[in-house]
């Protein structure tokens, strides 16, 4: 009996077919949405370069997106609650997509920004919506693993990036490149079709959705017990983003610029990160259902700042170092995500889980916002890496008002 599976994947196998398959949808979507994300970051000493921007402009092309995306993750709750999890995820996919190919022909600096800025609508959405579609077929006793498995997608898609970035940027003239990069966000379209065809809801969920029954206003989320829950995962969100797109953002930057690595050096010390990543996310998911949400948030915030300032220290001439150094580094500031999807769709009901689970995630992503664009405004990129360590300061406090929700069942 699928029921009865044992071992490292029974959270897979404990599922069924229409559980598998959502699980394989949310799984490439969340992979191509870290892909169009990344090509900006890799990218970025050329689109510096080619509109001669400012470290200040170009900070802002990834708050633009963060900010955006706050807008996008509530919209895209208030669908995931209206018109369900599967519809919802293809609007985005297909925002996502759309307009990562459309920065592609950007002809000013204002026009990429904006191209950017609606892309981030698309990625702000997606994640929530395969997250939930994925959580409500999961048993309890496995839910962690199993959305440490969707979480670790992300790893998948930023390493697709690197290794076509570093390529592209090795071969390609440097005026087209950065084009070309946005020009392969086209590939989403696949996932598309898969969706279509093999993708369904939860049939609880589809069954709820086809009553009609009279809807919850968003304003929901931010009433009677839910108050406190919205605002302190806000907060959790907010801290942990922070933390991780300070360095996502910049890292390529300053091992180019301060390092003095070339684009093929960047890729190989992107790449040790991005396995560290990959190995955080799917391992965190073991620990997650083991200790708890809480202490495992805790857990790997205290590692991730730890690291993240040690990273940086790393005294010049000591690259081989800092290439092994970046494993521990990718490992626990990814590991820290893998909670995410479980831990918020445990926080609310069926009702409004959406709306709470998209609008906490993706409102904490734009506050933490603030982190990359402090780094631009700094100047040196290097040391101010470390502000990163104040956003995981933020995430553990944030923990302090929330409940713990190991082993609930999702109503």
């Amino acid at each position: 009996m699928a029921g009865e599976a044992t071992g490292a994947f029974a959270w897979y196998q404990t599922m069924s077919k229409r559980g598998q398959r959502a699980f394989k949808g949310a799984f490439g979507g969340y992979a191509l949405d870290s892909y169009d994300f990344q090509v900006l970051p890799l990218g970025m000493a050329a689109i510096t370069a080619y509109f001669t921007l400012s470290t200040s402009q170009t900070g802002l092309l990834t708050t633009a997106t963060l900010l955006a995306s706050a807008v996008g993750g509530v919209l895209a709750g208030v669908l995931i609650d209206r018109l369900g999890r599967v519809k919802t995820l293809m609007i985005t996919v297909v925002t996502y997509a759309v307009f990562t190919v459309a920065c592609g022909f950007a002809n000013s600096y204002e026009m990429l920004l904006a191209m950017r800025t609606l892309q981030g609508i698309g990625f702000g959405g997606e994640w929530a919506a395969g997250a939930i579609l994925v959580a409500e077929y999961a048993k309890p006793r496995y839910r962690g693993q199993v959305l440490a498995w969707v979480q670790s997608s992300w790893a998948v898609g930023w390493g697709l990036a690197v290794i076509i970035s570093t390529v592209l940027l090795d071969t390609v003239d440097q005026d087209i490149v950065w084009r070309i990069l946005f020009w392969t966000g086209a590939l989403p379209a696949v996932l598309l079709i898969y969706v279509r065809l093999k993708v369904e809801d939860a049939p609880e969920v589809a069954e709820k959705l086809t009553k009609k029954e009279a809807r919850v206003p968003v304003t929901a989320v931010f009433r009677g017990g839910l108050a406190r829950k919205t605002i302190f995962a806000t907060m959790l969100s907010m801290g942990v983003m922070g933390g991780y797109y300070t360095f996502a953002t910049w890292l390529p930057t300053y091992l180019k610029t301060e390092r003095g690595l070339s684009a093929v050096g960047t890729g190989g010390y992107l790449f040790v990160l991005i396995t560290g990543a990959f190995l955080g996310y799917v391992t965190a998911g073991y620990i997650i259902d083991r200790l708890g949400r809480k202490k495992s948030f805790a857990l790997f915030a205290f590692l991730s700042a730890g690291l993240l300032m040690a990273y940086v220290q790393i005294p010049a001439g000591s690259n081989t170092l800092l290439m092994f150094a970046g494993f521990p580094l990718g490992f626990c500031a990814s590991a820290i995500f893998s909670g995410f999807g479980s831990y918020l769709a445990e926080l609310y009901p069926v009702q409004v889980r959406g709306t709470g689970q998209s609008l906490t995630y993706n409102v904490g992503r734009a506050l933490g916002a603030i982190f990359p664009t402090a780094v631009g405004f700094s100047g040196g990129v290097g040391g101010a890496l470390t502000y990163g360590a104040i956003g995981y300061a933020i995430a553990v406090v944030a923990l302090l008002g929330l409940p713990e929700t190991k082993g609930s069942e999702l109503s």
